[in-house]
């Protein structure tokens, strides 16, 4: 008798559907996506290769019919799947309800070639009851969906493929362009520009302390002499003046020290008071942006490691599907969290009846229902045996969720003006305000913005005393402040999700991937969870406003999106909208051929910002700065500096300019003499950041001793004895009880400590940053040494998989911020899609550390003993991908049509 054949994309998901479905049915995971486009010239089918369109893989020549290979790490995945298929009498393409779902199932179509009956089994939570629903309701596939997922997937590449190689020749290699991705980058441009053009302001105001019936309260001046008084928000960004007609009396020193000394022994009385009843209703479950908000927000997740952990939760049945645009709750779901509130909270704070919510956001779709905790009960967090970032994620989804359903809070807006005499400046006007929390309502479970709900509860509410119209409450003192305004905050991950998906930019399900995309590329960084764009985000972007202006357009770029959707539902025909995108007169095409001649590398390279007595160019190695200036003999050079990558576009400014260029002019400014040596001491600039450097590069020194400041350090207070105690580490701090000597040092990484046990094992750790490398003691060095090894970024191992036969060092998992990785030594390996911390096994990780070894991006010396074993065992794995000599010369007649071709060597350029 034969089973019935279900394919899914994951094994976590296999093994969770699997306890659901009957014995007769085996369960199969594709391992994502079986089919793609070619990634690079080695996927090209031979008998495609001398294409001109090969390389961009959508033969735009013939009905933008696209190239789809099996990539090379499929094939074996393919060959199970077609083994499993034989002897089946059904086949069940169960992969995810969204558009890249339905597109993995058509796919699997397309490969599989079944003979048998074949259904869609679609479902967005993995639980006994959704699963037998999803089994009595299978359907066809729904082709408005491929279409539309592939006319996406065409439409990106064209994108990526077309403008990327340009970017190489114009700007830099390896950079790229997308649809969406570089939309996104120009946002963080403008409002680095805005910072750059920010003009600060300043103001003063003062601030009473003053107590009622033994209560203290704080009131802040508001008006004088019946005119208010002017705050931040009266401010032009761009001039630091105050804006044009604004009726505010901008109050100066002198006049906030004299009128401080009018009000602080004066009467001072209550002239109004007013007490506003407000209610706050909770807000509505969440979705995927909202889910990558929250969490960005509250657990410091990136999107991609928010979304890393949905998947998971949502494979092994926690959650409903993590990809929804949708704040519906099913009326089971309703149920289910009224339960919880009834439960915990009592009938009082559940709301009258069940609160559903409609979605908002632009271009809505491929949703059935909110993200909410699987089951038609919700289980609670504790009861859930999940630990660190996933119970975390779960709590979130389960108060959100169940704030849903509760009470609104109540609450009173509480405000006392009180006037008081300023003497000749005349009367100044004062205001307290507080927030009286009447009922806390689902304030309970879940305050947007805030972990803990009980310490947000205490928060929210700000108390005043009880006053009434005529009361004098005591003056304990005034205090006169003054003000800068502040620019115009950069982009966290939670700001910039939350614009893509007002303007309507893109889908939620790729704002994880888009932000890494623009983080891998070199487009920004990310610190303390802001997003600093580069000098080349600049560069790159200024290129697209000028020659593509409607490519990086947020309302172009929407509209694009809002015609995606309409094919989806068969609104619109794809083939003749990506004719009129691509081709014609005024197609993507034929602007790069028009275009290209006219863009002067040179130009495309600089970025001129204003101020700055020189221009930043594009390098290979990074941003410089040149100026021309006139040499001793009277004729004109050039002068070139590079930037170091702490400086950022908006921090850039005539001084730090004019330092660099003259410290490059005239040689690094001596701090002073090691008295050892004899040899003069410098501060400079690089690169990487600010070093200090014991003597000049010389023949007879061509390497001198160099070490760079700790992070924290300004180059401005450096002393002489500080660049000497940097330029004598490592220093010796003691021996260790167990054998073997300690040091202090400062390295790649940062400061840090070190046991040397001998034979040339070494264990190190990293200093916190209240240690000082130059000071730490070996008391406190000892107590490091001591603590649980931690991988870099401070991360500790998730699992030990184990030590190999023949190695010395274990292979452990870790978690970054760009998701799961096995490590061993020096060498890391990402693990490949549909891998999960439950399902890697020691020998896949050999696998992967071989391979990755392999490639030859490390040092030699770096590989593991367990991938120099596995390539001992597997030669295969020794030939790097990259080195294919079809990727090296693609065939290709016209000038466009070679860097297009060159275009397959960066991996999904634009997939974004």
């Amino acid at each position: 008798m034969g089973h019935t054949l279900v394919i899914v994309e994951s094994p976590t998901k296999a093994r969770t559907i699997r306890g659901f479905l009957p014995r007769d049915f085996r369960v199969e995971a594709s391992m994502g996506h079986v089919r793609d486009l070619p990634n690079n010239a080695s996927e090209i089918p031979a008998a495609h290769k001398g294409e001109k369109w090969a390389n961009l893989g959508v033969n735009t020549a013939s009905a933008f019919e696209p190239l789809y290979v099996v990539p090379k790490d499929k094939k074996k995945v393919v060959k199970e799947l077609k083994d499993a298929l034989k002897g089946a009498d059904q086949l069940l393409l169960a992969t995810d309800e969204d558009r890249e779902g339905e597109s993995i199932s058509w796919h699997l179509l397309q490969l599989l070639q079944p003979k048998v009956p074949v259904k869609r089994m679609v479902f967005h939570e993995i639980t006994k009851e959704a699963i037998g629903r999803a089994l009595d309701q299978t359907r066809d596939l729904d082709m408005e969906l491929v279409h539309a997922q592939e006319t996406r997937r065409i439409l990106d590449r064209l994108v990526g493929y077309t403008l990327s190689p340009l970017l190489w020749k114009k700007v830099a290699w390896g950079l790229s362009a997308g649809r969406v991705q570089s939309v996104a980058v120009r946002l963080l441009v403008q409002r680095e520009r805005a910072r750059r053009a920010f003009r600060s302001g300043s103001y003063w105001d003062l601030k009473a302390q003053l107590e009622q019936a033994g209560s203290g309260f704080e009131a802040k001046l508001t008006h004088l002499k019946g005119e208010r008084i002017a705050g931040g928000s009266d401010f032009d960004e761009t001039t630091g003046d105050l804006k044009a007609g604004s009726r505010v009396k901008l109050l100066a020193e002198e006049e906030a020290r004299r009128l401080q000394s009018a009000v602080q022994g004066a009467h001072w009385a209550v002239a109004e008071v007013e007490a506003k009843p407000t209610t706050r209703r909770p807000v509505a479950p969440f979705t995927t942006s909202t889910l990558q908000q929250e969490a960005n927000r509250k657990l410091r997740l990136s999107a991609r490691e928010t979304m890393r952990a949905a998947q998971g939760l949502y494979e092994r049945g926690f959650i409903t599907y993590m990809r929804t645009d949708s704040v519906h709750l099913s009326d089971q779901a309703i149920q289910a969290a009224r339960s919880c509130v009834a439960q915990k909270y009592g009938q009082d704070y559940l709301s009258p009846s069940p609160r559903q919510f409609s979605t908002k956001a632009r271009n809505a779709q491929e949703a059935h229902e909110a993200i909410r905790p699987a089951g038609e009960s919700f289980r609670a967090p504790a009861d859930t045996g999940l630990e660190g970032r996933d119970l975390a994620l779960y709590e979130l989804i389960w108060k959100r969720t169940v704030a849903s359903q509760m009470a609104e809070a109540r609450l009173t807006m509480l405000a006392v003006d009180l006037d008081v005499d300023g003497g000749a400046l005349g009367t100044a006007r004062f205001r307290a305000t507080g927030k009286r929390i009447d009922f806390p309502g689902f304030f309970r479970a879940y305050v947007e913005g805030s972990d803990d709900p009980e310490a947000a509860l205490e928060g929210q509410e700000v108390l005043l005393p009880s006053l009434a119209v005529g009361d004098a409450p005591a003056c304990r003192g005034v205090e006169a402040l003054g003000h800068q305004t502040q620019p115009p905050a950069r982009y966290s991950e939670a700001a910039l999700v939350k614009m893509l998906e007002k303007e309507g930019i893109g889908r939620p399900s790729t704002y994880a991937s888009i932000i890494g995309t623009i983080v891998d590329r070199g487009y920004a960084t990310l610190q303390n969870n802001s997003l600093t764009p580069s000098f080349t985000a600049f560069a790159v972007t200024a290129l697209l406003e000028e020659h593509f202006p409607d490519l990086v357009d947020t309302g172009f770029t929407a509209r694009m999106e809002q015609t995606l959707d309409e094919i989806s539902h068969g609104q619109v025909e794809w083939l003749p909208y990506l004719e009129t995108f691509y081709k014609g007169e005024e197609g993507l095409e034929t602007q790069v051929l028009r275009r290209e001649g006219d863009i002067d590398p040179g130009v495309s390279r600089t970025v001129e910002l204003e101020g700055l007595p020189c221009v930043v160019r594009i390098g290979r190695f990074g941003a410089y700065l040149e100026t021309k200036r006139v040499a001793d003999d009277g004729s004109e050079e050039l002068l070139k500096a590079t930037l170091p990558q702490e400086i950022t576009p908006a921090d850039l400014d005539a001084d730090k300019a004019e330092l660099l260029l003259r410290q490059k002019a005239e040689g690094p400014e001596s701090i002073g003499e090691d008295p050892e040596t004899g040899e003069q001491v410098y501060l400079l600039f690089g690169q990487y950041g600010p070093y200090v450097q014991r003597g000049q590069v010389s023949d007879d020194n061509p390497k001198p001793k160099r070490a760079s400041l700790p992070k924290g350090q300004k180059p401005e207070e450096l002393t002489l004895e500080d660049a000497l105690g940097l330029l004598r580490l490592p220093r010796a701090l003691g021996d260790h009880p167990d054998g073997g000597r300690v040091e202090a040092g400062l390295g790649r990484f940062g400061p840090y400590v070190v046991h040397h046990k001998g034979k040339g094992e070494k264990d190190y750790r990293s200093l916190k940053a209240e240690d000082d490398v130059l000071t730490v003691p070996l008391s406190r060095a000892l107590e490091l040494l001591a603590m649980p090894k931690r991988g870099r970024g401070g991360r500790t191992a998730l699992k030990h998989l184990g030590v190999p036969d023949g190695a010395d060092e274990p292979v452990q998992l870790f978690d970054g911020p760009y998701g799961l990785y096995v490590k061993q030594g020096k060498v890391n390996a990402s693990l490949p899609e549909g891998t999960t911390a439950d399902t890697i096994t020691l020998e896949q990780a050999i696998e992967l550390l071989a391979a990755k070894a392999a490639t030859g991006k490390g040092k030699a010396g770096s590989r593991s003993s367990a991938a120099r074993q596995s390539t001992a065992k597997k030669p295969a794995a020794k030939k790097p991908a990259a080195k294919k000599p079809a990727a090296k010369k693609p065939p290709a007649t016209t000038k466009t049509g070679r860097l297009r071709a060159s275009a397959v060597r960066v991996i999904k350029a634009a997939d974004s």
